[in-house]
């Protein structure tokens, strides 16, 4: 199975879910890892307030910083290979990386209704 690491902009705990104010993506996001490590995935992550040799260590994110700056983060590699960079994957995106079963679709909550009668 691939491997896949997410370089995570500097945030204040390792996963990014801590303080007053969580941003909603980076909640996804580790929903999300949490779902594929579920699966099986070896899923990676550095936070380059915390890790900030990782970034040194890893030619194409160290390339990608020195380019363009920390405006570049997120940035995701799959086995090594930079696979997307400036926002974090959909799950969808994930499964189809790592060869997982595609997730479920999210329920809308309704109740199946649709042309004006019910199903």
């Amino acid at each position: 199975m691939p491997s896949l690491q997410i370089y995570d902009p500097a945030m204040c705990c390792s996963s990014g879910v801590c303080g007053p104010d969580i941003d909603p993506l980076v909640l996804r996001i580790a929903a999300d890892l949490d779902w594929a490590r579920a699966q099986g995935a070896p899923v990676q992550r550095f936070n380059l307030a915390q890790q900030p040799g990782a970034f040194a260590e890893q030619a194409t994110v160290r390339r990608l910083l020195e380019q363009s700056g920390a405006e570049v983060l997120p940035v995701t590699l799959l086995d090594g290979e930079l696979v997307l960079a400036g926002r974090y994957p959909s799950r969808e995106q994930l499964a189809r990386w790592l060869g997982l079963a595609a997730p479920a679709a999210a329920s809308t909550g309704g109740c199946g209704c649709g042309a004006g009668r019910c199903a």
